[in-house]
């Protein structure tokens, strides 16, 4: 086994509960709860057709990686981009989602996109639809492992505001995706968790943005030009059980 694989062994992903069921669960010494709460653009306005408009949760994929930067696994991912399952997207994969995500787990398409497909969906995490609420994931670390890094990325669609704008141009710096892209790039929360610690609870803070149009998974640190997608979420705390 190769010593990745052993790094990758040493952490379990248990599932995503909404604040419906997360009274059920049951967490055992060194549990992790990682908790996405809502923020007051949690729900976006996504145009169908004849001005109707569809309340979306956004994207977002949750992984680790450990203190050098490398990824190890992922934890959750939404069912949409894990499975190529876009609505009425017209053969676009959406490069810039989650690119930040896609490029840390490294996998390539035949395509030559860093994108699960249909045919080769998401195996390595746990996806499912986005809930239209604060949620909550579960993980269990196994084998030894103690410190790491927990990134969560996020990101709607058509999310436009004066600097990603809709009409921008393909090969434009501001251009994210064109008319069902993303809009404003995903932003992208960062939390180093030391379970040697005494620490019980960390927060995960902004550390940057992704690309616009998902051509590499680079994080830009300055955010300065995003609006709503600053407040997609209130708050992510990890609570060590």
């Amino acid at each position: 086994m190769k010593t990745r694989d052993l790094v990758v062994a040493g952490i379990m992903a248990l599932g995503m509960l909404t604040s419906c069921d997360k009274d059920l669960v049951t967490y055992q010494e060194d549990d992790l709860q990682v908790m996405v709460t809502k923020g007051d653009e949690w729900l976006h306005d996504f145009p169908l057709f004849l001005g109707i408009v569809k309340k979306n949760p956004p994207q977002i994929a949750i992984w680790i990686e450990d203190l050098a930067g490398n990824y190890l696994t992922t934890i959750y991912v939404s069912h949409k981009i894990a499975t190529e399952s876009w609505q009425s997207n017209g053969g676009n994969r959406r490069k810039e989602a989650l690119p930040t995500w896609c490029y840390a787990r490294g996998v390539q398409s035949s395509d030559g996109l860093y994108l699960p497909t249909k045919t080769q969906p998401l195996v390595d995490g746990i996806s499912g639809a986005t809930p239209y609420g604060s949620f909550d994931v579960k993980i269990r670390p196994v084998g030894g492992l103690k410190q790491f890094v927990v990134k969560i990325e996020l990101n709607h669609s058509t999310d436009w505001n004066d600097n990603y704008p809709e009409n921008a141009k393909e090969g434009d710096a501001n251009y994210s995706g064109g008319k069902e892209g993303s809009g404003q790039p995903a932003i992208v929360y960062a939390a180093e968790i030391d379970l040697d610690s005494i620490r019980k609870q960390y927060t995960a803070t902004v550390i940057g943005h992704s690309s616009p149009d998902g051509n590499n998974g680079d994080i830009y640190p300055d955010t300065s030009s995003l609006t709503s997608a600053l407040n997609i979420v209130k708050e992510i705390t990890i609570n060590i059980q």
